[in-house]
């Protein structure tokens, strides 16, 4: 756990203090293999790789991390909103998650982003959107269960207000599952928004992202230069194992099951 933290601390540090001047064009270096002056060598205008990879990289990271907070709070609220009122409200939301999970993933992130116009916040909505259900579920069953609990429904008869219980009882409860939940959507989210700058829905391309430089590298990969895609590609499973790692690790440490193993 610690080296995944100490990876995405490096990942953050090197993103700020690197130097831009890599991403302009220099025709004099262009298509050069990986060397001492240039680690992850040069693509097809000689910008630098070993740059435009690690804001790539830092740009996916926050793009993963922002549309899994945004699709963490879509959980939390629909969740315990369905769990906690029931009845027509409870087989409303249950019907929306039951709708979004039986679309496809990809038809439905490509058709959010485009209405959306593309961009960052196309990215972001279109992966937050699309991810919530999952997590929304799980904590709709524990609202379900806790508000069945002797000490909710004593708190209730007791004449506390449903606010004054879902904050006190409810919330210490939900609110470490669904940082749990954000933390294990992030690989998902990370990958997604990388494949919608893929496919051309995504960030501009200007800006520097993963998704970016593996679609264009698809146009030079047949030619013998294979660092312009495989090297981008494997810091992104890289950042994505790391992050699906760290996910996992909290999840068995706030466990009670796990966590004295």
């Amino acid at each position: 756990m610690s080296g995944c933290i100490l990876l995405f601390t490096g990942l953050v540090f090197a993103a700020q203090i690197m130097d831009t001047g890599g991403l302009a064009t220099n025709l004099g270096l262009r298509h050069m293999p990986p060397s001492l002056g240039h680690l992850f060598g040069t693509d097809w205008l000689g910008r630098d790789m070993l740059t435009r990879t690690i804001l790539g990289l830092y740009e996916g990271l926050k793009l993963g991390v922002l549309a899994a907070l945004c699709s963490g709070c879509i959980s939390l609220i629909l969740g315990s909103v369905a769990g906690f009122h029931g009845g027509r409200v409870d087989q409303f939301i249950s019907g929306l998650i039951n709708v979004v999970m039986a679309t496809p993933h990809l038809v439905l992130l490509i058709l959010i982003s485009f209405v959306l116009g593309g961009g960052t916040r196309g990215v972001i909505l279109a992966v937050a959107l699309s991810h919530w259900p999952q997590l929304a579920r799980i904590i709709r069953a524990e609202v379900k269960q806790l508000k069945n609990a002797t000490y909710v429904l004593l708190s209730a008869r007791l004449g506390h207000s449903k606010l004054w219980i879902i904050r006190r009882h409810l919330l210490p409860h939900l609110v470490p599952q669904c940082m749990i939940g954000v933390m294990l959507l992030a690989p998902h989210a990370i990958l997604h928004a990388a494949g919608l700058t893929f496919l051309g829905f995504g960030v501009s391309p200007h800006a520097p992202s993963i998704g970016m430089l593996l679609a264009e590298s698809m146009r030079h990969i047949s030619t013998g230069y294979w660092w312009l895609a495989v090297i981008p590609g494997a810091s992104l499973v890289l950042m994505v194992l790391a992050f699906d790692t760290l996910g996992s690790t909290a999840r068995a440490l706030l466990n009670p099951k796990t966590r004295q193993e």
